[in-house]
């Protein structure tokens, strides 16, 4: 069988900052914890990133809370945490040697945010040659405001990037469909 890996990716109390604006998919942490669960009841590697922002400014900048993952994403003893100061879990962080030397050869992916860092790893991943599933409701972005002034909802913006990412540097799926995959695993 194919070894998988969870990516809990920036799953941080930085995100309820209300300074990102409005966000989609308000479910999403409760997808991420249904996920997270049935990899851990099968003892399957789960894989926390952390982003530690160099802005001073950032809620997401170690040394204040908002750098903590959330209370549903808490990592338990023994899963490797990352911690990253750019969009890709795998640029200064060592996550591509750690799956390779596991034999890790597909990963699952969840966080935030969908146009940021959950795009940006995605697409190194999948460059890197492994399998990548994204599941498109354990994940969420922001409204942004274009160049040119015009506004994109989150759930635009969401859905965007996971049409573009999807068959070409992953397969997108939903949380229950991820959760049927791995139940018949």
């Amino acid at each position: 069988m194919e070894k998988i890996a969870l990516l809990s990716i920036d799953v941080q109390q930085g995100f309820d900052d209300p300074c990102w604006g409005v966000r989609n998919n308000s479910d999403a942490e409760e997808k991420i914890v249904h996920l997270i669960s049935r990899w851990r009841e099968q003892k399957l590697p789960v894989i926390h990133v952390q982003h530690c922002s160099v802005n001073p400014q950032s809620p997401l900048r170690p040394g204040i809370s908002g750098n903590d993952f959330k209370d549903v994403a808490q990592p338990l003893k023994g899963e490797k945490i990352f911690t990253k100061t750019v969009n890709s879990a795998f640029i200064g962080t060592g996550l591509e040697a750690y799956l390779r030397e596991r034999n890790i050869e597909s990963v699952v992916i969840v966080g935030l945010t969908t146009d940021h860092c959950i795009s940006t790893s995605t697409r190194m991943a999948g460059n890197l040659g492994f399998n990548v599933t994204l599941v498109s409701d354990a994940t969420a972005t922001f409204d942004r405001h274009g160049e040119d002034g015009i506004h994109y909802s989150a759930e635009q913006i969401h859905k965007i990037h996971l049409a573009s990412l999807n068959g070409e540097f992953c397969t997108v799926m939903t949380t229950k469909d991820v959760l049927s995959e791995t139940k018949r695993a």
